[in-house]
């Protein structure tokens, strides 16, 4: 057995494959530029976004790691869902039955922002289920929320991860978690974390970081709002016919 590497990298990002506004390739060479070892995008709902980014580094064949992942939303909240290879085929959509799921499929889970009630949370479900590990820290959770998360973390004996949740560029890398590995790649990372061998690197966006990002949240809001205008102009002007 070879020598332990530590490994930095990023495990909560969003692409255009849901609600972010860059591209999995784009999202793939910023991590490179920050030097991540390794990335999984969450989109919401889709493992798209991290499908399309390790068949882009596997092409280009790029020096960083993609983990399969995803931000599923249960019944009870957010689970972040992390995949070796092939990623699950459906979600039931109660949490702990997601997490079963998952972990019949060599997957992890993990409560993404538990105690955050704006970005749902799936809140004290957290202490019914022995998770894989805890978001402890979430760049744009408030301050008391991750401080619940990492509390129960620490109460249940859970490893604890970070994430930045980014959703723009300029915020990839606002919090990392490092984690402690035998060889480069997707399942030792996997492995290592449910181990516990990780550490969470809180952080927060800076003022370029924040700014692009509620410029991109006002731009997503007005195209939402376009998007339902056009639908309800459709369905009167068809209906009059």
């Amino acid at each position: 057995m070879g020598s332990r590497v530590r490994l930095r990298g990023e495990l909560h990002v969003h692409s255009t494959f849901s609600d972010g506004r860059d591209s999995p390739d784009q999202i793939i060479l910023e991590a490179i530029n920050r030097e991540l070892d390794f990335i999984s995008i969450t989109d919401h709902d889709t493992f798209k976004g991290s499908l399309k980014a390790a068949r882009a580094v596997n092409s280009m064949n790029l020096d960083i790691v993609v983990i399969i992942g995803a931000e599923i939303r249960s019944d009870e909240g957010d689970l972040l869902i992390y995949c070796p290879e092939t990623p699950i085929d459906r979600f039931p959509s109660s949490a702990l039955e997601l997490a079963d799921y998952a972990r019949e499929h060599d997957c992890i889970a993990i409560p993404a922002h538990p105690f955050d009630i704006h970005r749902k949370g799936i809140g004290d479900l957290v202490y019914s289920y022995r998770w894989d590990a805890i978001e402890v820290f979430n760049a744009f959770s408030d301050m008391f929320s991750n401080r619940k998360a990492q509390q129960a973390a620490k109460e249940m004996n859970i490893p604890g991860i970070a994430g930045s949740d980014a959703h723009v560029l300029e915020t990839i890398g606002s919090a990392l978690t490092l984690v402690e590995v035998n060889e480069l790649s997707a399942e030792e990372i996997i492995k290592s974390i449910k181990k516990g061998d990780v550490k969470p690197l809180p952080g927060r966006p800076g003022p370029l970081g924040v700014t692009s990002t509620v410029v991109w949240s006002i731009k997503k809001r007005f195209r939402k709002k376009e998007v339902l205008e056009y639908e309800s102009y459709s369905y009167d002007f068809y209906g009059k016919i």
